[in-house]
């Protein structure tokens, strides 16, 4: 039995940053709150993803950005140590002390170990001197673990001991020959980063037919010849059918289904996310560990008696990005609180409405991919009906005064019965700041009729919206 010490209104297993946002919003609350975390307190994001990966590619991209444009040079390679080093500023060296002073400050309680459901209200810490630390919550426990990478069933492939993110956004000596299994977001920009930082010989091994597929298909056509252009080796509608390491952290060979072979430094796997639910006691609960773990829209999860259970976070397959994993935490967090001191817990702010309509993403290649919502694909898919314009992003003025020869595309996925935006894709050289005002508008489901009197400031690239509309003929 937890003795009074160990009790707490909320108990957050995993302090990656939707462990310490759901933490953050109950003590915000008035609720006491623990957070048990046997890993680095931040989370595979600040360590091994969103933060070391942009900290890798923002000096790629400024490089693209000076080389188009007229009167400006980069002259020589990039120094990959002083970018390897920045990036270990970012990651704080891969030392947590921070992110657990900012979790005490609170204040919450932290507890340093292997947190496991052990029945209702109930989480077991294995602690690291080997002895269990019995907690117990008065209201909820808030599973935040995460998700862990997916490692395809290729004969060889495990035994090679291949990269996944977290090797390679962690990298500190860049192989000179390297082979990319995926084709999705981290395989890109992990592929761009790499190459650019000195793995010259850059082979992707894609199963499918194009780059980025659940994106619109432009976005991957033109990431692939920017790819394509800087030397990247791209091999479509191949698998990797056996790979071979006779010697541990030696040259790696991967075999194809096309009875091709690769030989390499080192294999990087980016195949897609699993929810991390192994070893966690859902079945001390009565919930199969087998998949994400099912929730509604406040991030309860369903089919527990009393419902003190939530899941936030890539742990639920809603949508595995860290900002929607925040976005979940704050809603579960504030149903949390509001629950507890029995307040109205069913108004829109506590049910996440954002991830059903889209969520927002950027993939930070050279061009960058900004989207959200819906595809066109995607919508009609759905049943919508459906109209989609697009405009090049190069006759722009404003993009054009950006770079020489700015090459880009931006499309708008329209809802024609009720005139609103279902999606948004922007594709180009510093799109991102495009992003947002796209977010507004489709979570908002603004209507064009609106969104006609939102003037873009000439000449930037936001004219790009103004172009749009009148595509669509307003």
């Amino acid at each position: 039995m937890a003795n009074e010490d160990d009790v707490f209104d909320v108990i957050a297993i995993g302090a990656g940053p939707v462990g310490e946002t759901a933490a953050a919003r109950a003590v915000r609350g008035g609720l006491t709150a623990a957070v048990v975390e046997e890993r680095l307190v931040g989370g595979e994001c600040n360590y091994y993803g969103c933060i070391p990966s942009k900290a890798l590619l923002w000096p790629m991209e400024l490089a693209a950005e000076v080389g188009r444009m007229p009167g400006l040079a980069l002259r020589g390679p990039i120094d990959a140590a002083a970018v390897l080093a920045r990036r270990d500023e970012f990651v704080s060296h891969f030392n947590d002390s921070g992110n657990v002073s900012w979790l005490r400050d609170l204040p919450a309680t932290f507890v340093r170990g292997r947190g496991r459901l052990a029945g209702p209200l109930r989480v077991d810490v294995s602690m690291p001197d080997g002895g269990t630390r019995p907690l117990r919550a008065r209201h909820a426990v808030v599973v935040a673990t995460g998700s862990t990478p997916g490692i395809p069933d290729v004969p060889g492939l495990r035994e090679a001991r291949p990269w996944t993110n977290q090797e390679a956004t962690s990298v500190q000596q860049v192989p000179k020959r390297l082979v990319v299994i995926g084709g999705g977001p981290v395989a890109c920009e992990m592929s761009q980063a790499l190459h650019a930082l000195g793995a010259h010989e850059t082979t992707m091994i894609v199963r499918g037919d194009r780059l980025l597929p659940r994106t619109e298909p432009i976005a991957g056509e033109l990431v692939a010849k920017s790819f394509a252009e800087s030397g990247i080796d791209l091999r479509f509608g191949r698998s990797a059918v056996r790979v071979e390491r006779p010697i541990p952290g030696g040259p790696v060979t991967i075999h194809n289904d096309d009875g091709s072979r690769i030989d390499a430094d080192e294999i990087l796997v980016a195949t897609g996310r699993r929810p991390a639910v192994h070893d966690i006691g859902l079945e001390t609960v009565g919930l199969e560990a087998g998949g994400p773990i099912t929730v509604d829209a406040s991030m309860r999860a369903t089919g527990i008696p009393d419902g003190w259970l939530y899941a936030a976070g890539d742990v639920n397959g809603r949508n595995l990005l860290t900002h929607m994993g925040k976005y979940q935490a704050r809603i579960c967090g504030d149903v949390i609180v509001a629950r507890a001191k029995g307040l109205p817990d069913d108004t829109p702010a506590l049910r996440d409405t954002a991830g059903d309509r889209g969520a927002p993403q950027v993939i930070f290649t050279d061009p960058q991919v900004c989207a959200v919502g819906r595809t066109e694909a995607r919508a009609r898919a759905d049943g919508f009906p459906v109209r989609a314009v697009e405009y090049d992003m190069g006759a722009v003025i404003g993009a054009k005064l950006q770079a020489e020869d700015y090459t880009g595309r931006a499309k708008l996925v329209v809802d024609e019965d009720r005139h609103v935006l279902l999606g948004a894709t922007f594709i180009g050289p510093d799109v991102v700041h495009l992003l947002h005002s796209a977010t507004v508008a489709v979570t908002s489901e603004v209507p064009l009729d609106r969104l006609w009197h939102a003037v873009p400031v000439f000449p930037t690239a936001s004219e790009v919206w103004l172009n749009l509309l009148v595509e669509y003929g307003l």
